[in-house]
């Protein structure tokens, strides 16, 4: 009975299997390889634009006026399903120059927002003003592509002195450490 109920299922799905390749391939058929979809203008980033543009950018009245005072994260709000976020954020927004996903990361979706070492204005928006550490993807929304060229960013930015990175001070009772001191 058991080897019945095998080779039937066997037999079922190599005929669905060849019932589906012959379905995709009369698919491929119908569709002109030819014509390629046009891209929707605003969810292209194949155009690779200047840093200077994106520093004019971040002065302009656009920037004002779409973000603020505040930094580019904090009105962006994730996707996910369920109650908590994931730790973990997408891989990348950006796949063969398009934006694949439906709420791209507040780098990823505006064009004029370039990650790069001397565009310290922008880079000083994911450093925390108490800690003086870089925040977390978690917190910003920043895919992990994204999250990776602002580490180099701004590390490269302080190995080139362009943005300070603050040691915190200690002070420390030596009182504790000094022998001549107890005695």
């Amino acid at each position: 009975m058991a080897i019945y109920n095998n080779t039937r299922f066997l037999i079922k799905r190599i005929i669905i299997a060849d019932f589906r390749t012959s379905l995709r391939f009369y698919s491929d058929q119908i569709d002109n390889p030819s014509e390629e979809q046009p891209v929707d203008p605003t969810k292209d980033r194949t155009k690779i634009i200047p840093l200077e543009t994106s520093m004019r950018y971040l002065e302009s009245k656009a920037y004002k006026q779409t973000y603020g005072d505040n930094p580019v994260w904090t009105l962006y709000r994730r996707n996910h399903k369920g109650g908590f976020p994931p730790k973990k954020t997408r891989r990348s927004c950006v796949r063969n120059g398009v934006i694949s996903t439906g709420n791209p990361c507040p780098i990823c979706r505006d064009e004029y927002l370039v990650l790069d070492h001397r565009n310290t204005k922008l880079l000083e928006q994911f450093i925390s003003d108490y800690t003086g550490q870089i925040l977390d993807a978690y917190k910003t929304g920043l895919c992990q592509k994204k999250h990776k060229e602002l580490l180099v960013a701004i590390e490269r930015a302080w190995d080139q002195g362009l943005l300070t990175y603050d040691v915190p001070f200690r002070k420390y009772d030596y009182s504790l450490y000094n022998k001549t001191a107890n005695n």
